[in-house]
């Protein structure tokens, strides 16, 4: 059982799939109201992850460019988490040169503010080409998130594990088995809360190698969960020995990293069948 339940506040950011482009602006620029707001005022909330692509800060500015400066503070504390990306790729539809750029124009883009993430963060692509250990390297990154595309048939039935590429390239991965909306919404009625998190818990806890846990809080275009506080006490009334913690990807990194073996897997990621993380089925593509 994970003791430690690392919370995760995030967005998920698809300028262009639910709503226009001006639409999601004017989600983006009341969302990141009430982000910088609750960064800036409650130091019990330490971190928001800007879903790892740099448009989404060039989006907010285009409409709010007096904001540059106070963004530009909490970026550089360390409080509003960005990059690497300049935006989410999808890595089996587009020519590597377009997976390098896109990391060279969020390297660019964080320059400009502060420090990126040095995560290869990739909540929602279908699927993992085998080339982007190396392209990750080649950045200097040596970690990796992603949701789809492997599963225990390809070497593991655990959520972390090496990943080897190409010229012995190498990144520590951390699997999202259920994905990066599992603490979308997240209910104060602790009875409601309970039987939502008991289907998450036990496929967490089995494919984990420490006895810490991800619970993503965060959704697309999602506005932040201003009671998570609440929701956190509830967690730990109804679970008895977990603890819960507003954290940050890294931590879970820095734990995993701690463990005395991972398992190694090589090669391309692209399983659709039933994935033993959940017992459902995990398609590469969108259909």
């Amino acid at each position: 059982m994970a003791d430690q339940i690392h919370i995760v506040p995030h967005f998920h950011w698809d300028r262009e799939w639910y709503f226009t482009a001006e639409e999601s602006k004017i989600l983006l620029v009341n969302d990141m109201e009430e982000i910088m707001e609750m960064l800036e005022t409650n130091p019990e909330y330490p971190y928001f992850v800007m879903d790892g692509q740099t448009s989404v800060l060039e989006d907010y500015l285009s409409v709010k460019p007096e904001n540059k400066e106070r963004l530009t503070e909490l970026i550089r504390q360390g409080k509003l988490i960005i990059g690497p990306w300049y935006t989410q790729t999808d890595e089996m539809v587009v020519g590597g040169e377009s997976i390098v750029r896109n990391l060279l124009y969020g390297k660019m883009d964080c320059e400009a503010f502060g420090p990126r993430m040095m995560i290869g963060y990739l909540p929602d692509s279908f699927g993992q080409t085998a080339r982007l250990p190396q392209i990750l390297n080649g950045f200097g990154i040596d970690r990796c998130m992603f949701w789809r595309g492997t599963s225990e048939r390809m070497g593991t039935a655990k959520t972390e594990f090496f990943w080897v590429g190409d010229d012995d390239a190498k990144v520590v991965v951390q699997l999202l088995p259920l994905g990066y909306a599992i603490g979308k919404y997240l209910p104060a009625e602790e009875q409601a809360l309970k039987e939502r998190l008991d289907k998450y818990f036990p496929v967490l806890d089995r494919g984990a190698v420490t006895d810490h846990s991800l619970l993503p809080n965060g959704h697309d275009q999602m506005p932040i969960q201003k009671n998570i506080f609440e929701i956190m006490e509830k967690i730990e009334a109804c679970y008895p020995g977990r603890k819960t913690v507003i954290s940050r990807y890294e931590d879970v990194f820095e734990e995993i990293e701690k463990a005395p073996a991972l398992d190694t897997l090589t090669g391309e990621f692209l399983d659709g069948n039933i994935c033993a993380y959940t017992g459902a089925f995990i398609l590469p593509v969108r259909i």
